[in-house]
């Protein structure tokens, strides 16, 4: 994970507001800070987040398959 990331979107000639926005959401989801930011909400011992990891992990393979 990288730290201290800013996001910006240049407007180009004849770009609107809500144009912008959209850009600008694309390029969040795409560095995932908002997962950072809700991971990093509350401390999570090590133990725990090693576990939640495994629980994720373990979900992923039954899906995979399925």
């Amino acid at each position: 994970m990288s730290r201290g990331v800013n996001v910006s979107v240049k407007p180009r000639r004849n770009d609107h507001n809500d144009k912008l926005v959209r850009k600008f959401n694309k390029k969040v989801k795409k560095q995932k800070i908002m997962e950072q930011v809700r991971e990093r909400r509350y401390y999570m011992k090590p133990s725990e987040r090693k576990r939640l990891q495994k629980k994720r992990s373990d979900a992923k393979k039954r899906k995979e398959s399925n």
